[in-house]
């Protein structure tokens, strides 16, 4: 069945229509665009499915109206103090693990190309209803745009004896396979599929386009505010085991089920709430199962040949810590921690003090907020992106985003770019982060940047090369404009610390094992330039101090 208007006469004709391998579903045309929404891709998670991989939908007979968002994965709510700055709408259902298309040509034949957009909300919030997300401008500039709704942390993360793992990245592959399926009937182009995430969506982006199940699904991807990570399996079972002994049940999948609903998100809100990445403390994330992930996928992305001829975008913002610390008043008091704070840094960090003293040395006067702030970005973030970034020269593009927002003390912070990425910024959704007035100008921008990317590959700036281009946007009264060696001074302090850590175990007389990457949400170090680098000691009693000292004002997951 293709889309039609033959006779506007009919609603059923009015409207477009379009075919899935499960059935017939009807969108509707919105500003000259069709939109399908809350299309399913797999059959709802619950019940005897629930924790375990997804399955296909039934199959329906006549036509399915797509006409509003499907419902959306269980999750706790923002805190107060964080939903000030951040939507999360809930579309009550079980039928949730569904899709969205906004399209220009709803039917084949157009092969257009495709974005596949995976939401944030650090694998436990978020959802793809979220408004700032809407994928009509996308379709307006000749792009198929898909979001998608995936499960959410324990229903979606949690470690079970049993079963498979990763879950909720497993419902993103059976999404990307429905669009490798399906998309040419809405008017794309399954050879022309880019992913794209921010935060934790763009860390699941990562785990795919590294996943040996995904390969031939994709030709570009998308990384924002957000590294290839995977977790240590036993971080992930601990917030089950604690969440289980709060619940007085056995920490497996079938006493988790029977647990209701509601209850176990507030369970789950209640052991997260110190799951901040400045904290660190307990958290869900993707995990190393032997299957879907079987290595580290910063690892097989930077030393195998997974997705070898895969074009990234890469980007950040300038002061992403800025919405883990500003609301609840956190930078306040890891400024008045002063000394304490740096020591917990460098224990999330495990990096001597000179890496602190570097970064003071670099912006002298700047208070221990930012310091502690752009430490933890920079080891979490940016220095696993400049490491892919490296290892993918010519057909890596990277930039950053440095407009301050309009509102006090946010800077140019996490999730403030998603505005003008979607030229949404006239939503009072995007307002609650960005402010009233944001420049259109910077939108455009933006926008454009990512439609050029997915259509041609070139964003409009130089691939990664050895003069480390990245594009800025929104800095002064400039629109965009190139910097070479923007973050290089700060990569070279870790590299050197990296070097000490190498020559005081050579001093030892011991062997320099490999080291993990380091990972938004994790704890270990970065490799950066040198092929080994020993674990430190965890630092676990400054941390813990720290920890302590803030607990009163609560934590916040990664957007």
């Amino acid at each position: 069945m293709t889309a039609g208007r033959a006779n506007p006469g009919t609603r059923a004709w009015r409207d477009p229509v379009a075919a899935t391998p499960y059935g017939a579903v009807r969108g509707r045309y919105e500003s000259g665009v069709a939109v399908f929404r809350g299309v399913p891709y797999a059959a709802p998670p619950f019940g005897p499915r629930r924790f375990r991989p997804p399955v296909p939908p039934e199959p329906w007979d006549g036509v399915r109206d797509a006409g509003a968002f499907g419902p959306t994965a269980p999750k706790p709510p923002y805190s107060e103090a964080f939903a000030q700055y951040l939507s999360d709408p809930v579309v009550a259902g079980d039928d949730c693990l569904n899709l969205n298309v906004w399209t220009p040509e709803p039917g084949p034949g157009a092969r257009l190309p495709v974005v596949v957009w995976f939401h944030g909300g650090a694998l436990t919030r978020g959802s793809s209803a979220v408004p700032v997300y809407d994928g009509r401008h996308f379709a307006r500039d000749g792009v198929v745009f898909v979001s998608v709704n995936y499960r959410l942390g324990v229903e979606g993360y949690g470690v079970f004896p049993g079963v498979p793992a990763n879950p909720g990245l497993r419902d993103q592959l059976a999404a990307l396979r429905w669009v490798h399926d399906s998309v040419e009937a809405f008017g794309g182009d399954p050879s022309q599929v880019t992913l794209a995430g921010q935060s934790a969506g763009a860390i699941s982006v990562g785990a795919l386009i590294a996943a040996p199940q995904a390969q031939g699904l994709f030709r570009r991807a998308v990384l924002q505010s957000g590294p290839p990570e995977a977790f240590e399996r036993d971080k992930v079972r601990r917030m089950v085991r604690r969440m289980a002994s709060r619940l007085k049940i056995p920490a497996t999948a079938e006493a988790f089920a029977a647990v209701d609903r509601d209850l176990l998100l507030r369970t789950q809100a209640e052991i997260g709430r110190l799951s901040s990445p400045v904290l660190g403390g307990p958290a869900f994330g993707i995990v190393i199962d032997g299957d879907l992930v079987p290595r580290h996928p910063l690892e097989a992305l930077v030393d195998g040949d997974a997705a070898r001829d895969t074009e990234l975008l890469l980007g950040w913002t300038r002061d992403e810590y800025r919405l883990w610390l500003v609301p609840g008043g956190l930078l306040e008091r890891v400024d008045r921690l002063g000394a304490v704070a740096l020591a917990g840094a460098m224990a999330r960090c495990r990096c001597g003090s000179e890496v602190p003293r570097g970064y003071r040395a670099l912006r002298p006067g700047v208070g221990t907020a930012e310091t502690v702030g752009q430490m933890v970005t920079d080891h979490l973030l940016r220095l696993p992106l400049h490491r892919l970034a490296e290892a993918r020269p010519g057909s890596s593009y990277v930039y950053e985003f440095a407009w301050p927002s309009l509102r006090p003390g946010l800077g140019a912070c996490h999730a403030l770019e998603l505005g003008f990425v979607f030229e949404t910024g006239d939503m009072p959704d995007s307002a609650k982060l960005a402010g009233d007035g944001a420049p259109q100008d910077l939108a455009h921008a933006m926008h454009g940047a990512w439609v050029r990317f997915v259509t041609t590959g070139d964003p409009g700036w130089e691939p990664w090369d050895a003069t480390h281009p990245v594009r800025v946007f929104g800095e002064a009264d400039r629109i965009s404009h190139t910097e070479y060696g923007l973050r290089d001074p700060v990569v070279a302090l870790w590299s050197a610390d990296a070097r000490r850590d190498v020559a005081a175990t050579e001093d030892a007389g011991k062997s320099a094992p490999t080291a993990p990457t380091a990972a938004p949400g994790g704890t270990r170090p970065v490799r950066l330039v040198r092929p080994v680098r020993p674990v430190r000691p965890v630092r676990g009693t400054e941390l813990r101090a720290v920890v302590r000292r803030l607990r009163r004002a609560g934590g916040a997951g990664r957007d």
